[in-house]
């Protein structure tokens, strides 16, 4: 397994982590309103009497949100509690209207689970899940549209999250980057959260600690509200070393909670949390108990789509692609779904290659996901099978793709049109050569007398003088005959 250790003055030390990340449950309505939960509404436009706290008004659960919550669970190899009770958990929020939060506590409606994460060494771990519960969501503090108050924005109060814990078993801010992508990924093909973190329908609470190896654990700091992978990663690197400089000054970690700050890559003090708040939980009176049935849990389950590990396996063994390049694939649900719409009939590796290579490239520099790529998956298969059956050469192919981006023509039109077909004809290829060997004597001589880097030297002459047409391999073939003569 990756082995991180931090290289102290005093030795080294290892890192424990336990993530809380916070999704918001897709649904047409908030967890006990009827009000809708659509992001980027106008200001409290979307606040019903029940989560602006009115008197008299009661809850009511949102059958949907139970149903996704149970679909995630299982999703996630959990325990489906059939029997689970929702709490109220008080605490003052200018934006959390009733004074509490209805969540779960003890009795939560998911249980224990685990993911398998894939690890940039090749490598995979298992990171247990504590529990999946949920719970509604509190309004938005706004500070910084007057400068002598705070606004408050009720559109996310009441909407449903669903908050998945895990054990303290990540033991590097990489594994907790792999840990949250894997999640948002199951997530995401469920269709039970849109994974979308600059959105915030899906954040991170990161608690972290520092220790000796396989000493007991040390005193945790809580990171709260990370709103990228990125920052997740960033901010974990940051907080473990400030710990164990902290620790090995002489003084000792307090346990509080804090803030990343993203342009500065640091933590910094939120609140003091020497000890755990008490929240007073007690089972909501206005919500009865919820009691699921054993055989609408089964046939939820059976009602999966195909799991990224499933994919994955079904890649690598359909496509004969390695792990690495199959968990790239499969992240992502859309790029997945593009590829296998690209490799139908085709080579899978050399799809493969183009997607996470060239498309990845592309769609990066230009901030667009797969879903939004200009070159759909047909038009890419188009331009694989003129690589496969030796139309055009790979670096021709570069050439096809990126007049692609820009225009709406296929691979066969552009090749077509700027008369890119590769040379293969012998003929016309010999007479290339015996220029381009007449042209350099001397380097031929050296080649012949046994240097043999030069082979790429004049393969690379000869495809330059072909303007890049020439088939490679018939080029090297042929200049091998040349030596032998």
């Amino acid at each position: 397994m990756s082995n991180f250790r931090i290289q102290g003055q005093t030795g080294d030390w290892e890192v424990v982590i336990g993530l809380e990340i916070h999704a918001q449950v897709i649904s047409q309505a908030k967890l006990f309103s009827s009000a809708p939960a659509t992001f980027g509404a106008e200001a409290n436009t979307q606040v019903s009497l029940i989560d602006a706290a009115m008197p008299g008004m009661l809850p009511v659960v949102n059958s949907e949100c139970v149903k996704q919550a149970v679909r995630s669970g299982l999703a996630l190899s959990a325990k489906i509690n059939l029997y689970s009770v929702f709490d109220r958990k008080n605490y003052f929020y200018p934006d959390l209207p009733p004074g509490y939060q209805i969540s779960q506590f003890s009795k939560p409606i998911v249980g224990k689970g685990q993911v398998e994460i894939d690890l940039k060494n090749g490598e995979t771990k298992n990171i247990g899940i504590t529990r999946l519960h949920l719970e509604m969501d509190a309004g938005k503090s706004i500070h910084d549209l007057r400068p002598d108050a705070t606004l408050v924005d009720l559109n996310r109060a009441g909407v449903a999250l669903m908050e998945i814990v895990s054990d303290p078993d990540i033991r590097s801010p990489e594994e907790a980057g792999a840990y949250i992508k894997k999640i948002r990924s199951i997530l995401q093909y469920i269709e039970s959260c849109d994974g979308n973190m600059e959105e915030g329908s899906l954040r991170c609470d990161a608690n972290i600690s520092v220790r000796r190896p396989d000493s007991p654990l040390g005193t945790r700091c809580e990171i709260k509200n990370l709103n990228s992978v990125r920052f997740v990663v960033r901010a974990l690197e940051y907080e473990a070393n400030r710990q164990v400089e902290v620790i090995e000054n002489g003084d000792h970690i307090a346990q509080e909670t804090r803030l990343f700050d993203p342009d500065k890559g640091i933590t910094r003090l939120m609140r003091s949390k020497e000890e755990a708040h008490d929240y007073r939980y007690f089972p909501d009176p206005d919500l009865l108990p919820l009691e699921l049935s054993s055989e609408w849990v089964k046939a939820l389950k059976k009602q999966l789509p195909e799991l990224p590990d499933a994919k994955k396996c079904r890649f690598i063994e359909e496509y004969g692609l390695n792990a690495y390049d199959t968990g790239v694939l499969v992240s992502d649900k859309e790029t997945a779904e593009y590829f296998e719409v690209a490799a139908k009939g085709r080579d899978g590796k050399l799809v493969a290659n183009w997607i996470i290579g060239e498309l990845f490239a592309t769609l990066n520099e230009a901030g667009l996901s797969v879903a939004n790529s200009p070159i759909t998956a047909p038009r890419l298969g188009g331009l694989i099978d003129r690589i496969s059956d030796q139309t055009i050469s790979r670096r021709i192919a570069k050439e096809v793709f990126e007049i692609m981006l820009d225009s709406d023509l296929d691979a066969d039109s552009i090749i077509e049109q700027k008369g890119l077909k590769q040379v293969s004809d012998t003929g016309e290829i010999d007479i290339i050569i015996d220029r381009i060997l007449a042209e350099n004597p001397e380097k031929f001589d050296e080649l012949k007398s046994g240097k043999e880097k030069l082979v790429g030297w004049f393969v690379g002459q000869i495809m330059k003088a072909s303007k890049g047409k020439a088939n490679p391999k018939i080029v090297n073939d042929l200049l091998k005959n040349k030596l032998k003569d």
